[in-house]
């Protein structure tokens, strides 16, 4: 048994303790909307949004990539739980972009142990074998961080089962200082074009 394990069960008997009146949340997040942002562990939703417990549901994956499986799950976000607002989150130095498709693949057909980035890229130094599986495998990387916000939030936006009067906006989370940073081509192709936000920005541009 590790220390993380136990630490993980010590936190949560704490959190019980503190836990209130929490289980009379909705299912429906109060407040929403959605984020679809990394798995990077330096990003916490909760604070760079301001969210509490019941507020917004929050998807990750590594890249914050709009996924079949995220956009997936931003479906049944608005379809059953009623959200109308989507953020696709990328970060500055994320891991997405040390690696391509190809070397992922290597490295799986190499060892399946965990590999080591150094100054040359990542190397693996755990024994094999490893896996051809990974062949099949679109990793989703990262060679330019605001041409994947607007890849994700335009892919997004032209699926077939997204409606089109759900804004869907695009920024970078700066790991540096905590900042969320519009990138304004995916803000444009994000826009709703029906209903409530459309109208909104209708308003805005005659202002």
């Amino acid at each position: 048994m590790s220390n993380v394990y136990t630490e993980v069960l010590r936190a949560n008997e704490a959190y019980v303790g503190t836990f209130g009146n929490k289980g009379k949340l909705a299912m429906p997040p109060a407040r929403r909307f959605a984020i679809l942002t990394c798995m990077d562990a330096r990003l916490d939703p909760a604070k760079f949004a301001g969210l509490a417990e019941g507020d917004a549901h929050v998807i990750r994956n590594a890249g914050g990539r709009a996924s079949d499986d995220a956009i997936r799950s931003l479906v049944i976000s608005y379809k059953l739980l009623g959200t109308r607002e989507w953020f696709v989150v990328h970060h500055t130095h994320c891991g997405m972009e040390t690696f391509t498709d190809s070397v992922m693949r290597d490295l799986l057909a190499s060892s399946l142990k965990t590999a080591k980035l150094g100054s040359g890229g990542w190397s693996d130094e755990g024994p094999g074998p490893g896996s051809h599986e990974g062949d099949y495998v679109d990793w989703l990387t990262i060679q330019d961080q605001k041409a994947s916000v607007v890849a994700d939030v335009e892919r997004i936006r032209k699926h077939p089962l997204v409606p089109r009067d759900i804004p869907i906006y695009g920024y970078i989370y700066d790991v540096g200082t905590g900042k969320l940073i519009e990138v304004p081509e995916a803000m444009i192709k994000g826009q709703a074009t029906e209903g409530e936000f459309a109208h909104k920005k209708d308003q805005r541009m005659a202002a």
